[in-house]
């Protein structure tokens, strides 16, 4: 820049960039970090790098865990993400790297912890990824793992499990989110994504917001699917004591069924995805009470009736024409009370 000593007036306030490393399609790493920039900004000290935009880690890291017990064998397939945030911007503000930790070196540490804890659920894993960082490295400030569980099942024939065949069984996928900042409680969540329910009748939605606008339509209630999202907080130091992670993930999911299902005989009425979305939650956290936080999504997926009527036939939503996209999205969370103070 000539005379190389001011920046002119700059209309940016705040800018962040998250920067993916791709190697023949699959995400190897990633780094992020935002800037804010004042109005008249004047070279690199006008700069102020946010903390919490600020980190690097290692995206699908993908493993295949084998017990043996003799002739019997368990397994669990995970895919893990981590991100460290550390004490100090030096790889950022003058290109020193002496505390990164590489993104390689974090998914071999993944694969070595693999190695010698038992996996038994991936919450307890998470948290034993984050306390390892913030405890080999004192320059980790923040530590954040994500993780996702393949649905494998074992096999059974006539009613005997098999003793080392499984079958994928895309029902539903179990995640679980951790994170540890330095001096703190860890924090960690967990849900289930992917389940896809249906049903063909009990469902409405009348009695909406109407206008004059030519764009209100009524509505014809066929059969639609929810693609249901429920992520769970609990608190690490209450759970592994008082209630299995397994048991409150399969409770809500039990839960999501009934309030959506009803009855197997009878059904019930649902006047919206959102109440039915509230229930749910409030029964879970009704039973639950290590539960914290539920926070829940259920993007409405439409089939439509073909019309068949070009082909000289009757269709009485037999045959309906089924669709991904637009599709409603519907959410919520839900929440206990904080605790007065005495």
């Amino acid at each position: 820049m000539p005379g190389g000593t001011v920046f002119g007036p700059c209309p940016i306030s705040e800018l962040w960039v998250r920067v993916e490393i791709v190697i023949k399609g699959t995400i190897k790493g990633f780094l992020q970090v935002s800037l804010t920039v004042t109005k008249t900004a004047q070279m690199a000290s006008s700069f102020h790098i946010d903390p919490s935009f600020t980190g690097y880690g290692k995206g699908g890291v993908r493993l295949l865990k084998i017990k043996r017990s003799g002739k019997y064998h368990e397994i669990k397939q995970i895919e893990v993400a981590t991100e460290l945030k550390l004490n100090n911007y030096q790889d950022y503000l003058v290109g020193d790297n002496a505390s990164v930790i590489p993104t390689d070196t974090q998914k071999n540490t993944v694969y070595a912890l693999a190695k010698v804890h038992p996996l038994n659920n991936i919450e307890e894993f998470a948290l034993h990824i984050c306390n390892h960082f913030l405890t080999t490295h004192k320059q980790v400030d923040h530590v954040s793992v994500e993780i996702d569980e393949t649905p494998w099942k074992r096999i059974q024939q006539k009613g005997v499990d098999h003793a080392h065949a499984f079958v994928l069984n895309p029902e539903v996928t179990r995640f679980c989110s951790a994170t540890q900042a330095r001096g703190e409680d860890p924090k960690l969540s967990g849900g289930l994504k992917d389940m896809q329910i249906l049903k063909t009748t009990q469902s409405g939605f009348t009695g909406f917001c109407r206008t004059s606008s030519p764009f209100c339509q009524n509505l014809k209630i066929v059969p639609s699917v929810l693609k249901c999202i429920a992520d769970i907080s609990l608190k690490p130091q209450e759970v592994w004591t008082t209630i299995s992670v397994g048991e409150t993930k399969n409770f809500a999911k039990d839960t999501i069924l009934e309030k959506f299902a009803g009855p197997p005989d009878t059904g019930v009425y649902s006047p919206s995805v959102q109440n039915t979305l509230y229930k749910a939650e409030e029964k879970i956290l009704n039973s639950i009470p290590q539960i914290g936080n539920v926070e829940m999504m259920m993007p409405n997926i439409h089939y439509f009736t073909v019309n068949m009527a070009p082909f000289g036939m009757a269709n009485k939503d037999e045959i309906l024409m089924a669709t991904d996209k637009p599709a409603g999205l519907i959410k919520a969370a839900l929440s206990r009370k904080p605790k007065a103070k005495l």
